[in-house]
């Protein structure tokens, strides 16, 4: 039987003390996508993982009265915005659960990677119920899964603007990551073609958890010229 990204709770993680990394091992018996019954929780193709630029959110009208993620001294970077099931063109959302209220101890563990409360509960309302395990363990795994991205060292903490391009983007985060394609690799920055502020970068990723080539959904990508990423603050 193959082997997957989720396993019942019980056995879901094991340390790897050579890497100092968790993994998770899973079973999933649900059918693709390929015979799905529309918003079936568990029943999809491949996950994105999305990454915003935080700040880029916090020089925006919404961030300018986010305390929890934007006052002076956060200095969040790429942060998450969630962790997606998709079919290979559409996506499930909103699946039927009776896990509805996220406790305070989940959004605890989760803030220093994903800085919303909000957020948080907005994520699993919407996408992790579809992806048909238990709310603990999607959180985790969304954890285990932004720690398997390796951040190139110039997007990590950047004191100045970072003047850069789509391409040199994806070039980086492929040079940086082993098995990361650019295929892979969706970048978002709104229409712009001449000069853009980056507010996205999408991993797609198999169910198993590897990196994998994205769907139809991420084809719409950043077409400027200049990309732009404002200063940590």
């Amino acid at each position: 039987m193959s082997r997957s990204l989720f396993a019942p709770s019980s056995t879901l993680f094991r340390c790897l003390a050579a890497t100092a990394a968790f993994v998770l091992a899973v079973l999933l018996t649900v059918p693709s996508a390929t015979a799905r019954e529309m918003n079936k929780a568990g029943v999809f193709d491949y996950f994105v993982l999305s990454l915003s630029w935080s700040p880029t959110y916090c020089d925006s009208e919404d961030g300018a009265d986010d305390r929890q993620q934007c006052s002076p001294g956060k200095r969040f970077a790429f942060v998450v915005h969630g962790l997606w099931p998709q079919y290979e063109q559409g996506w499930p959302e909103s699946c039927a659960t009776s896990e509805t209220w996220v406790p305070q101890s989940i959004i605890d563990d989760m803030l220093p990677i994903m800085p919303s409360k909000r957020l948080i509960i907005h994520e699993w309302k919407k996408h992790g119920t579809c992806v048909g395990v238990s709310m603990a363990d999607y959180f985790r795994a969304t954890k285990i899964l932004f720690q398997k991205i390796r951040v190139p060292a110039r997007y990590l903490s950047p004191t100045q603007p970072v003047m850069t391009t789509p391409e040199q983007l994806v070039t980086d985060f492929v040079k940086t990551n082993v098995n990361l394609n650019a295929d892979m690799i969706s970048v978002q920055c709104g229409n712009a073609r001449d000069r853009a502020r980056l507010s996205e970068l999408r991993i797609c990723l198999d169910r198993r958890g590897n990196f994998s080539q994205c769907g139809a959904n991420e084809d719409r990508q950043c077409r400027a010229k200049t990309l732009v990423m404002p200063p940590v603050r």
